[in-house]
This record gives structure tokens, sequence and C-alpha cells, in this order.
């Protein structure tokens, strides 16, 4: 059955992680509303920070949480396990109350080369000494000193960890070769509010004048721009009838011009998309769409186009310029398809559609290719069975409730 309903955006898994890393910097109580209690990244994140000291409460049925960080950094742990990549932003609000911050190595998907040397960089050209122990990373100063960071190459990660390590650094600090997205804009709006005192240049140059302390504040996270194309995607394919609420459009540009090229039209208002086959007769058209930095079509858009292609009347090629090897999950989407229908090499997927999806059963490679996975077998006439399928938790807020409201029949084990 297609899928049918409304379904409202939750806040974005790459800013809340981040807001809530920022939110440390200050003893005084910060709330974050609209944010994505339910995702695994951020329980995995919120049970680490409380046990080293902070009181966070979480109200799922609000979606909000309230960080009281003023412990933070005062007990020691011995479980350094934490399977998420944005593990570097926890050493600021350590290190601010204690001169000496104990984090672990970053995990998360393996889509590529997405080593943590920025990080250590960020740390010793702020003053700090960095030592990689056998179970954390150890960071150490008597506080951050203001400096020039100078990337070589554009990091969003690099740039978030900057940000919150000069914002309460002492003296000026300038920041080059930032990399500068929404997720990195909300992060920005945050401190200010917290009272760091930041100045955007351009694209790419960032000037911040550190503060000894910041005070609370109260925001809400921004809506989550991936889930949003996922979910108009999915309405598509599917030729389903959702309304997508909470759309952030004006981060969806560059992701609806390729819509539209391809033959999509929407109906659309302010911030709230209704996917119906019947305003796009003609289908979906084949189409080459780039997929790498913002303000383009960034890499975690990558399986949902490739995706889309597969009910396209024609050839489509899909390309990967940030991570050109996350192309993993392609092989496990093929099987859910007609011989032929997809080929992967190094940075490039080229799809024959359409296609009429078949039953199978698959492996999670990577969070948004397992979301791809999912998708395919619900468009998929029988019982499929995706394997770690828990990996698509880690950025989709209540998902197996989601799809259940649009009468997707699913089931997540999520052990």
């Amino acid at each position: 059955m297609p899928p049918h309903g409304s379904i409202r955006v939750s806040g974005a898994k790459n800013s809340a992680t981040r807001l809530l890393s920022a939110a440390l910097l200050t003893d005084d109580i910060v709330q974050l509303g609209n944010f994505p209690t339910k995702l695994v990244d951020v329980g995995h994140k919120i049970d680490f920070i409380r046990s080293i000291g902070a009181d966070i409460d979480v109200d799922d049925l609000g979606d909000s949480i309230k960080i009281s960080a003023g412990g933070y950094g005062a007990r020691s742990t011995d479980d350094y396990d934490v399977p998420i990549r944005t593990t570097y932003l926890l050493v600021a609000g350590q290190l601010l109350r204690t001169g000496h911050a104990k984090v672990p190595y970053p995990g998360g998907c393996k889509i590529g080369a997405r080593g943590y040397d920025m990080h250590i960089m960020v740390w010793k050209t702020l003053g700090c000494e960095v030592e990689e122990l056998p179970d954390y990373i150890s960071v150490k100063a008597r506080k951050f000193v203001g400096a020039r960071i100078d990337f070589p190459i554009s990091t969003v990660g690099g740039t978030e960890n900057a940000l919150i390590c000069s914002a309460v650094a002492e003296g000026t600090t300038e920041i080059f070769n930032a990399y500068i997205t929404p997720e990195v804009y909300d992060l920005i709006k945050l401190l200010r509010q917290m009272g760091a005192s930041i100045e955007v240049i351009g694209n790419s140059h960032i000037i911040v004048n550190g503060k000894s302390a910041l005070s609370g504040a109260r925001m809400n996270v921004m809506p989550d721009r991936i889930e949003a194309l996922t979910w108009i995607v999915l309405a598509i394919v599917l030729r389903g009838k959702i309304l997508v609420e909470g759309v952030s459009f004006k981060d969806l540009e560059s992701s609806m011009l390729y819509l539209q090229a391809s033959g999509i039209d929407l109906l659309t208002n302010r911030n709230s998309a209704y996917v119906h086959s019947d305003v796009m007769p003609e289908g979906v058209q084949p189409f080459e769409v780039p997929c790498g930095t913002h303000p383009g079509v960034i890499s975690d858009m990558q399986p949902f186009f490739v995706f889309l292609a597969l009910a396209a009347s024609g050839t489509s090629r899909i390309f990967d310029y940030r991570y050109p090897e996350r192309i993993g999950y392609v092989q496990e989407l093929a099987k859910f398809c007609p011989p032929g229908s997809l080929h992967a090499e190094f940075g490039k997927i080229t799809v024959k559609g359409p296609v009429k999806f078949h039953a199978a059963e698959a492996q999670s490679t990577d969070l948004r290719g397992s979301m791809a996975l999912i998708m395919a077998a619900l468009a998929a006439e029988g019982s499929s069975v995706i394997h770690d399928a828990h990996m698509a938790l880690r950025g989709y807020n209540d998902l197996a409730h989601k799809l259940k409201t649009l009468g997707m029949n699913i089931r997540i084990d999520e052990d």
C-alpha cells in the first residue's frame, strides 16, 4: 500500500548533537526544543555526558531537553566506548572546568577517510597538549588561547570544534577555510545566544572573540533537511500521498532544483510539502546530480537521489565528489532490483529505471544507506529483511512510529 498521511520533520541530527555539546560551556541551564530525543546517537552522547557529571532532563513527549552542566567533567569513567563521531566536541566543556579533558575516539559510519587529525590540530593551535591513549584522547591546557586556525581542507566537524573551543578561549580566534553549513549556522546561533562573540565573513571566514564565561539559553533545533528529503522521495517513488510538515526550504534549495529538473512537482507552502502522484502525471525523468558540499546537494543526500533514480524513465547518474567511496550500500540496494539496474564505481553511480522492486535480504552499510534499503523494502512486494537496520535509527528520530503513521508495515529490532 502506498504511504499516506502526514509526517512532521524532527530537529536535525547534525545540529542537535552539536548544540548539546555547546550547552556544556556554561553552568547555567540550556533548554533545547524540537530536539530529536529518540535518536540513537543522542542517547549515547547523553549517557556519556551524564556519566561524567552533567544533569540532563529529557522530555520525549515535548521533544526537548534541559542541560545543567555545572558538574560536567567532575567525575571519571572507565567506559570510553561511545559509537558516535562527535565525541571530539566534548573536550571544551571539560577543559574549561578542570583543565583536562578525556574523550572517546570518534566512531560512526565507515564511509571513507574521515580522521580526527583536524581536531588535534585545533586543540594544539589553541594551546593544548594532546595525547592519544589506548582508551581515550587526552587534552590538557590551563585554558584555550585564541589563535589563527587555517584548515587545509574544508571540514564541518573541524569548524564546529574550532567554534566551540574558541568561544571560551582567551583572546581572538580567526578560522579560515571554515565549512559553514546550515547546521553550523545553528551552532553559531546558540553560541551567540549564550553570549559568544562570533562574526561570519563570507562563507568560509569566522572571527571569534572568546569569553571567559557563557550564559544559559533557550533555542529550538533547526528542522532536519535530510529527513525532509527522505520523506519527499519516499512518497514520490511509492506514489503515495504525504503531507511533510516542518520543511526548511531555504536549506533544501539545491535539492529542490534537481527534483524540479527531474519533472517532479510539489505543492508547497512556507514550511510544508504535499506529495501526490496526481500533480506529476509524466512521472520521474532521468537526471544527473553532483553530490558534495553545501550549498549544493550534500553527500548525505546521495542515497536518496539514487533511490529516486530507480523510479525514473531512463538512465540517471549520481556523482559524489565529497565521499567517492560512499557506494557500499549500492550493492545491497541492487538486491531489490532487476539485474543491471545499478552500477557503482569510485564516485559515480549509474541507475537504469524504472524498476519494479522485489523483496530481498540485505545488509546495512551506513546510516543513510540503511535508510535507502528500508525504503526499497517498503517499495517491494512481500517481506524483506534488512540486517543492522538500527543504523538508520542514528539519524531518524522515532523512525518505526513515523513509518507506521504512514501505513507502512515495518518492525525494527533495535538490538
